[in-house]
């Protein structure tokens, strides 16, 4: 394979903006480091590699995960790009958005886990597993609580040769974000 780092760099808040600035930089390092591409993954206040950071579909081909997010005194808002390097250049595969609440009898969380799947294709299928839990704490409130339950919302993205990108087999995820944005 090539020799490529990636970097991303937090350049903070944006005054104008509740995004700040995160570069997503791409650098050739086989002699002196060169930069072949570079994006803003800002999507919300603090920007991060989400683990595992990236995620291998070919023998020298990874998929990258970031993750934007912010929280007040009960929710967490969470977005999370997979980012695809071909031709030395980022190319976006989807956005998985999550939202976790803190509320006095409950919480509900959603974790994100990721797996790469050989399908005989030049890239490995993406399985996006998305656990949507909800457990009671024990604390007596006013509402009634839901019922504590767990469920998963799971989505495979293929690797299409005709269009040369990533389809997902799918909307079960926009669906789910189209949930979370009613409840806040």
């Amino acid at each position: 394979g090539k020799d490529r780092l990636t970097m991303l760099f937090d350049l903070g808040d944006s005054p104008d903006s509740a995004e700040g600035y995160a570069v997503l930089a791409l650098y050739d390092i086989t002699a002196k480091p060169k930069l072949l591409d570079a994006v803003n993954v800002a999507l919300d206040r603090g920007t991060y590699f989400r683990e595992p950071g990236k995620l291998s579909v070919g023998a020298n081909d990874d998929v990258l995960i970031t993750m934007s997010a912010h929280f007040n005194s009960s929710q967490n808002y969470v977005i999370t790009p997979l980012i695809m390097i071909r031709d030395d250049k980022f190319e976006p595969i989807d956005m998985i958005y999550t939202f976790d609440e803190n509320l006095c009898a409950y919480s509900r969380k959603q974790d994100v886990a990721f797996q790469g799947i050989a399908d005989g294709q030049p890239y490995a299928a993406i399985k996006v597993t998305v656990t949507d839990s909800t457990v009671l704490n024990g604390e007596s409130c006013d509402d009634t609580p839901p019922r504590p339950e767990s469920h998963e919302i799971s989505v495979t993205y293929h690797w299409d040769k005709k269009t040369s990108r990533y389809t997902k087999d799918s909307d079960a995820l926009d669906k789910l974000a189209g949930e979370n944005a009613n409840r806040f």
